[in-house]
């Protein structure tokens, strides 16, 4: 069994009193989720969610390290992947993406997300990021 590892971020912004999180589609498979990469050798995770949410999508966060959640599936046979996702607010809103990895990028309202996201374990992740998110202001 082989193992991989991927840190992220659920990036959000405060933008006319609305609460939106930034959703990147990935170019291979075109499900649109968060921003996610493997991690590099001696980073922590914190350093890789930073790291891969600036590579994808050219925006800067600030991560809030008190929400970390873990999803866990397997990707392909005998691979096991733990994605590391915490919840960051976005310094920057004028987003870049990286054309190898992603073919779009959009913010969305907090309360419409469910029905772009492509997986129900990212819903899920929205769902508990919600509470946490109110507390920004």
């Amino acid at each position: 069994m082989q193992y991989e590892k991927s840190c992220g971020a659920l990036v959000f912004r405060k933008y006319h009193g609305n609460t939106e999180l930034l959703l990147i589609k990935h170019a291979n498979g075109g499900h649109w989720s968060f921003p996610k990469g493997h991690v590099e050798p001696g980073e922590t995770e914190e350093e890789t969610a930073t790291r891969e949410v600036k590579e994808e999508t050219g925006i800067d966060i600030i991560i809030d390290t008190s929400f970390r959640e873990v999803v866990s599936y397997s990707p392909k046979k005998d691979t096991q992947k733990d994605v590391v996702y915490f919840l960051a607010f976005a310094k920057n809103y004028n987003f870049i993406p990286q054309e190898e990895e992603i073919s779009e990028i959009k913010w969305v309202e907090i309360s419409r997300v469910h029905t772009i996201l492509s997986y129900d374990n990212d819903r899920q992740l929205v769902n508990k990021a919600k509470s946490v998110v109110k507390n920004f202001s």
